[in-house]
């Protein structure tokens, strides 16, 4: 008796499986009957190429629109993209009353009219705006659509205060990222159905559960070795794939290793795409001045030893420059003393900066002073999720963790205690497991080392 093999599993086909959901979502935003569409992206999916996008066709489709982000920076970044995907299309840049409001690329541009008033603005196709300055806007006739950007940044009370503005809106953002900042505690809001500090997707669908959800299925930015690690333990309900394969991306060096710590951590991750510079375990302040120095070092020789990067955007390989190098920290009195440290070893030009201020960049090569390294303690702002998350997802082909060890006992002895409040949804997974899960995956990939 013969029986017939089952047929192979077919290839996943990153391409289409992404184009197939941009298909769906543009469906049921031109041609829905729902007042919101809510779309979840993993890091580097492509938000502002689907936002742009959604912008443009509905542009054509006769249907004005108002487009709302978060900061200025995002604003006139997806005016810029606008204007060079469709030069003939007009488009309003609502601003404030600094002295210095936008960019000023912008006014280079014949088709971008800058106003801050609304009313200077209208007729155009497309409107782009922060939140902030939306909020001011008062007796417009309302848009037919909105394109609300990052929305998973923008506090439930921000989008309550737009909402008039607008029939009917597509958001987007990335559900892993840090939650949106209040200058206040937000205890006392805690459980009631209009918390101001929640973020506007979960207040929006938490009254409106039966609107149109889609996720963007593969990352473009990370990795085939960094993509399963960051969707298992950040997005477990929406788990997402690299748009690359192993071997489609390659780092090398031009000079041999040098055997210290930092050479052989540049190392690992070059082969391997994840490394753990381990120093020893002890106790120190914030801004650590052995882990700052050794986070130092890691840049300098990476620069010394002339990384270069192939991948499907260059099949010969380009240098791995300054501009292409981040340093991620959780605090900005570790930033500060890393540029100090950086500048003590004539390195200019890299990025270094807060998680917060991270959000939404891209680099080839990012070095992370671990956000509980070194502490007594674990904090809920140190196990915040989106931290980490925001840490281990902005490269495109290596990170480097520096972190004293002693961390998964720290976790182990500070299990998570936040007080309980009925009626809040849960996030999940928690800091304290997301945690766990990076450092499960970078004990693979350590080198310990005493400066």
């Amino acid at each position: 008796m013969t029986t017939t093999p089952a047929p192979a599993a077919a290839a996943f086909d990153p391409g289409a499986a992404a184009a197939e959901a941009t298909a769906a979502i543009l469906r049921d935003t031109l041609h829905g009957t729902a007042r919101g569409v809510v779309v979840d992206s993993p890091p580097g999916a492509g938000k502002s190429t689907l936002v742009v996008r959604a912008a443009l066709e509905l542009a054509a489709a006769g249907r004005p629109l108002m487009v709302v982000a978060q900061t200025n920076a995002q604003v006139d970044d997806l005016v810029l993209r606008l204007a060079e995907k469709e030069p003939g299309l007009p488009v309003g840049r609502l601003h404030s009353n600094d002295s210095d409001p936008y960019d000023k690329a912008l006014d280079e541009l014949e088709q971008v009219r800058t106003s801050a008033k609304a009313a200077d603005l209208a007729g155009l196709d497309v409107v782009v705006s922060t939140a902030a300055k939306w909020a001011h806007v008062k007796n417009v006739e309302p848009w037919r659509h909105a394109i609300v950007d990052e929305a998973y940044q923008m506090r439930s009370d921000a989008l309550l205060a737009v909402a008039g503005l607008f029939e009917r809106a597509l958001f987007v953002g990335d559900p892993g990222q840090l939650d949106p900042f209040s200058v206040v505690g937000a205890e006392q809001w805690a459980g009631l159905a209009y918390d101001p500090s929640a973020s506007a997707v979960s207040t929006l669908l938490a009254h409106n559960p039966e609107l149109p959800q889609h996720r963007l299925p593969v990352s473009w930015r990370l990795p085939a070795s960094a993509a399963p690690l960051v969707s298992a333990a950040f997005y477990p309900y929406t788990a997402f794939r690299s748009g690359t394969g192993p071997g489609d991306r390659r780092l090398s060096f031009g000079t041999a290793s040098d055997g210290s710590g930092p050479d052989r951590v540049l190392d690992e991750a070059a082969a391997s795409g994840w490394g753990l510079l381990e120093l020893p375990a002890r106790h120190t302040p914030r801004t650590d001045p052995e882990a700052v120095h050794a986070v130092a070092l890691v840049v300098r020789r990476l620069l010394d030893r002339g990384a270069a990067a192939v991948s499907e955007r260059s099949p010969d390989p380009a240098p791995v420059t300054a501009d292409r190098i981040a340093v991620g920290t959780a605090h900005r009195d570790q930033a500060a003393a890393v540029r100090a440290a950086l500048a003590a070893l004539g390195v200019a030009g890299v990025t270094v900066d807060t998680a917060n201020r991270l959000q939404g960049r891209e680099y080839d090569v990012t070095v992370v002073l671990h956000p509980l390294s070194g502490r007594p303690d674990a904090t809920a702002f140190h196990l915040e999720t989106g931290r980490l998350c925001v840490l281990a997802s902005r490269h495109r082909h290596a990170c480097v963790v520096v972190c004293r060890a002693g961390v998964a006992a720290l976790l182990d002895e500070h299990p998570s205690t936040e007080p309980v409040s009925l009626g809040v949804t849960v996030k999940f997974p928690d800091g304290w497991e997301a945690n766990h899960a990076v450092l499960s995956h970078l004990a693979g990939h350590r080198v310990e080392w005493s400066p």
